[in-house]
């Protein structure tokens, strides 16, 4: 079947008009104003200059675990890792040769007595030469030593904690030898409270305080940023300062004390230590968020007197909490932008308003919700 060409042009033009028609009577889309945005009024500050770089803890002591008498352990009587006491007995080495030596000590000692107390009367009467009773007096003082050396072995065959502090892992077993030797190691001790951090300030660091070096009167306060971000809450104190620059890796090393009463700390943590240094005046704080690193370099969005978008190029110095803090750029009263920047275009009319204002969702005769359309036409102009 032909459709006539003369029949099907004449009912797509009717369906062309109709549609005209059909737009005329349609609503207009309704204008939208500048999109919102939210802006900081700047002041000037003053913050503490600080350096911040990577330290790991360490326990204040680190104390070996040592066997002074040999022999097979039997016993191991704490738990591995947890905090044990001065004198906590930790190991027990078998006691039965060392009970067996001091019962021969001491019969040798009070033979060696008996045998001095018998020669003094004979001394005295002068029926013994004076040397008899010298050799037997010396015979005694020997005898009484290897007594109390005796005793001293069955004590030591109880191992004990020399220090306060965390316990390592235990590094023989029962039923192994032990000696006195270089094999005498049993555990460690970690004493945590206080905790030690330790920590290098390389070149770059050392240049920006005066003399190129730390000395104790510069620093003002030590904190420790944990690796969740959190500063932890007790304060520090540096407790060793270096004297020298090592010629090999050009660093000053350093040593901070923290109180850490609750044991949140633990050795061998890596966390970043922040040196207190002073302060600074006169600078300006932006969240990190709002700060742009681009090709040109470092800039901000400002909201102009007429509300407009206006970059601004800025120096950034170091960060302070989630802040950059602004070292040059920005003046009193500038407003910068801290959100939408994304739909930011130099000279596009905004809606400036400060943080945590009412009815900021909503762009000016438009909907509550139609500020990112809104951001998007005017990033498209």
């Amino acid at each position: 079947m032909h459709t006539n060409k003369p029949t099907l042009i004449a009912a797509l033009v009717g369906s062309l008009l109709l549609a005209a028609c059909s737009d005329k009577n349609a609503p207009a889309a309704p204008q939208m104003g500048p999109m919102p945005v939210t802006v900081l009024d700047m002041q000037p500050q003053t913050v503490p200059t600080s350096i911040e770089v990577m330290a790991q803890t360490e326990g204040a002591r680190e104390t070996e675990v040592r066997a002074r008498v040999g022999g097979i352990l039997v016993k191991r009587l704490y738990q591995e890792g947890d905090v044990v006491k001065s004198g906590q007995p930790l190991f027990q080495i078998d006691r039965a040769p060392y009970e067996i030596a001091l019962a021969e000590a001491k019969a040798r000692a009070e033979q060696t007595a008996r045998e001095k107390q018998r020669l003094k009367g004979l001394a005295d009467a002068k029926a013994i030469s004076q040397k008899d009773y010298d050799d037997a007096t010396s015979a005694d003082a020997m005898a009484q030593a290897a007594l109390r050396q005796a005793e001293l072995n069955l004590s030591w065959t109880t191992v004990t904690a020399p220090v306060g502090g965390t316990s390592g892992r235990a590094v023989r077993s029962e039923g192994n030898l032990v000696s006195t030797g270089s094999d005498s190691l049993l555990t460690s001790i970690y004493q945590t409270n206080p905790m030690w951090v330790s920590f290098s300030l390389g070149e770059s660091d050392l240049a920006k305080l005066p003399g190129g070096r730390v000395t104790e009167n510069l620093v003002s306060g030590v904190e420790l940023v944990m690796a969740n971000g959190q500063v932890y809450e007790q304060k520090g104190k540096l407790n060793f300062v270096a004297s020298n620059i090592d010629t090999t890796l050009g660093t000053q090393a350093l040593r901070a004390e923290f109180a850490n009463p609750d044991g949140q700390l633990l050795p061998g943590q890596f966390v970043r230590i922040r040196l207190l240094t002073g302060q600074r005046d006169g600078i300006f704080l932006v969240p990190q968020a709002a700060v742009l690193q681009t090709e040109q370099g470092t800039l901000v969005m400002t909201a102009d007197g007429e509300s407009k978008v206006a970059p601004r190029p800025v120096k950034t110095g170091e960060w302070h909490g989630k802040d950059w803090v602004i070292l040059g750029g920005l003046q009193a009263g500038d407003k910068v932008i801290v959100d939408n920047l994304m739909k930011l275009r130099p000279g596009v009319p905004v809606a400036p308003h400060p943080p945590g204002a009412p009815g900021a969702g909503a762009a000016p005769g438009g909907k509550p919700g139609a500020a990112p359309a809104a951001g998007n036409a005017a990033a498209q102009k």
